[in-house]
């Protein structure tokens, strides 16, 4: 741990980091380029040189895929600090390999070093990307990501530039003075970090296929944290195959010349350098994860734009920049993510992980963009990310808890103008046990959505898990509680099955999982229709008096609440007399055509129509439920249906 502390933070921030990171990466690509353009010039051979710049473009990838568990292996032995300037200085040797074969005009020489190059760059990526949080603390991680994922594309960039200008008119002597100077700023930048370190200690199989098993059994541990990692290597495998195919496209489809195509290529390249430094900004201040979808499909959009409407350079220039710049915001709060989930040395290992499949990708990319290219022409790979980019955040949202329940949430709001009080009762980041009342079929969406910053866990009876494809995703992304279905065990059995119910629940608590079931177990049902035997028909709000009768989970779950767990009482009014609830109804309504009809007036009516007001009440039941859980179960269920019916009027509902 640096001496200098905080200090050290304030005086030098991210700049050692990002400019030791720059020119490292301007580096590789700068002999990368250089290769292909200059070493391959040496060979006469056609087919010789086809196989010399497919061999150069992988002597970067396959160590990222063969050394990322030794990498994380390292950072158990030395501090990331000491792997980054070990890193650099290795540099220097492999710079000097590079030279000589440059000078001696030997292609093996030449790719033994670019093969060295990305040797040295897997070795200390992990360490590299781990010190960013080290550097700026958690509060920073946006910001970090999105200078360090900036000045990455800014340094690819550069480096390809340099090299193809160098090309045509340097001497092998000034290549060499080149990569020096690179390599020996990228060393100096490097003790200039300052960074206050977590120790490593977890050691694991550097083994790279043992790893990579291990390293995802482990990232199941993060609920979500493999759809990150996954849906993050395709935007890589998306950017290899866009670099790939606009060197064919510029020059095939839109007659560009070398030089003109290589601007395409920065201006790509800027663009989603812009976007990740602006999104790093903007993720500090709005969950910009959630907007993944979003900005994945208007990619998919532009893309489609790209191959199905003729256009000449500058159009399609225009249109690039602009997915580039999306590229940007779609892939900066998922890097984000990955420092925000996981805390202390598994970032490490989470890193070479991530390392380990992006570059899988990436090497699949080279792979469907010839098969692609082959069977149906140079603008064929436009329309393949454009179905990948249609697909992908779609599944991305259906595997990612928050992600879903923000996407949620702004499709009912579009509805629901929903007002929620009290909510900071959930913020505690204690476990929590949700108790809501339930008025309509769409509330538990509606509360689960509203909710969304704390994983609430609801139960669902066990069919839901096994009928059809969207549900049981659905169920097992949000950590859905399986339970026997109860209309199974409708004799003497059910209440033996009931008191099991507590104890799955019970469980679940004090294994730190938060809960969220229904007490009635029910929607409120029209009074009008089946009145009650006595009391009356409506509560205070004017909608129908919630009723738990006899049942008796929250009974039996609240007189043996592990300690620590908060009971917390959601009371929601407003939805009554929606489609959703059974106002004129003597059964509640069917799932498949109410959810189409929804739809349709979401689509065609909502827009100009005002949104209907529903109000959420949210308060700590805890030292309530604690007294009244020593009454006899009717007591009981007669105190919280007491508090659910105690709702002031309810604002005026719109039509639906």
């Amino acid at each position: 741990m640096d001496n200098a502390g905080n200090a050290g933070k304030r005086t030098y921030g991210y700049l050692p980091l990002l400019a030791s990171n720059f020119f490292g990466v301007v580096n590789d690509n700068f002999l990368k380029t250089l290769a292909c353009f200059v070493a391959v010039g040496w060979v006469a051979d056609a087919n010789m040189q086809s196989l010399l710049v497919s061999a150069t473009a992988g002597m970067l990838v396959v160590p990222y895929i063969l050394f990322s568990p030794l990498a994380d292996r390292l950072t158990v032995v030395f501090s990331k600090k000491r792997i980054f300037r070990l890193a650099k200085w290795a540099e220097l040797p492999i710079v000097a390999v590079a030279i000589a074969g440059f000078l001696a005009k030997s292609p093996a020489l030449v790719i033994l070093g670019v093969l060295l190059m990305g040797l040295q760059s897997s070795l200390y990526s992990p360490a590299k990307y781990a010190l960013v949080r080290d550097v700026g603390g958690a509060e920073k991680v946006s910001v970090g990501m999105g200078l360090m994922e900036g000045a990455t594309f800014l340094a690819v960039l550069s480096g390809t530039v340099a090299a193809s200008f160098a090309s045509d008119r340097a001497s092998a002597a000034e290549y060499g003075v080149a990569l020096g100077a690179f390599a020996l700023l990228g060393l100096a930048g490097s003790y200039a970090i300052r960074a206050d370190e977590e120790p490593n200690r977890a050691i694991h199989s550097i083994n790279p296929i043992r790893y990579m098993r291990r390293a995802c059994r482990m990232a199941k541990g993060y609920p979500g944290l493999n759809s990150v990692i996954f849906t993050l290597s395709v935007f890589w495998w998306a950017g290899a195959m866009l670099q790939i195919g606009l060197l064919v496209y510029g020059k095939e489809v839109l007659h560009l010349d070398s030089t003109h195509t290589g601007m395409m290529l920065a201006i790509a390249a800027v663009g989603i350098v812009v976007g990740q430094v602006v999104a790093g900004y903007v993720d500090r201040r709005h969950f910009l994860l959630g907007a993944t979808p979003l900005t994945g499909w208007l990619a998919a959009a532009l893309l489609a734009v790209l191959f199905f409407v003729p256009m000449g350079p500058k159009p399609f220039a225009v249109v690039l920049a602009v997915l580039a710049l999306d590229f940007g915001f779609f892939k900066l709060p998922l890097d984000a993510e990955i420092q925000k989930t996981v805390k202390g040395p598994r970032l490490n290992t989470m890193l070479a992980y991530f390392n380990q499949v992006s570059f899988l990708f990436m090497l699949a990319a080279s792979v469907v963009y010839a098969l692609a290219g082959w069977l149906f022409g140079p603008r064929a790979f436009l329309l393949v990310l454009a179905a990948a980019f249609a697909v992908v955040p779609l599944a991305f949202m259906m595997s990612y808890r928050s992600v879903m329940c923000r996407v949620g949430r702004w499709i009912f709001r579009r509805r629901y103008d929903v007002a929620v009080d009290g909510g900071e009762a959930l913020e505690t980041g204690r476990t929590c046990l949700v108790l809501p009342n339930h008025p309509a079929m769409v509330d538990p969406m509606l509360v689960v959505a509203e909710l969304w910053r704390t994983p609430l866990r609801p139960l669902a009876d066990e069919s839901f898990f096994r009928t059809g494809i969207v549900a049981p995703k659905v169920l097992r992304t949000l950590g859905g509680v399986e339970v026997p279905d109860l209309r199974k065990h409708r004799s003497g059995k059910g209440a033996t099955v009931a008191r099991g119910l507590a104890g799955i629940v019970v469980d679940t608590l004090e294994k730190g999982g938060s809960v969220i079931f229904y007490p009635s177990g029910h929607i409120h049902v029209d009074p009008e229709l089946e009145p009650p035997g006595d009391g009356p028909l409506y509560a205070p709000s004017g909608e129908p008096r919630e009723s738990i009768a006899t049942r008796q989970l929250a009974y039996n779950v609240c007189r043996e609440l592990p300690p620590g767990v908060d009971v917390i009482g959601v009371r929601t009014v407003g939805l009554w007399g929606g489609i959703w609830s059974r106002k004129g109804r003597r059964s509640s309504p069917k799932f498949v055509p109410t959810f189409v009809k929804s739809v349709f007036l979401w689509l065609f009516w909502s827009p100009f129509h005002p949104r209907r007001k529903v109000t959420m009440h949210v308060e700590n039941l805890t030292e309530r439920v604690r007294e009244w859980s020593r009454l006899t179960r009717l007591e009981f269920n007669r105190k919280l249906e007491d508090w659910y019916n105690s709702a002031s009027l309810a604002p005026e509902a719109g039509k639906c």
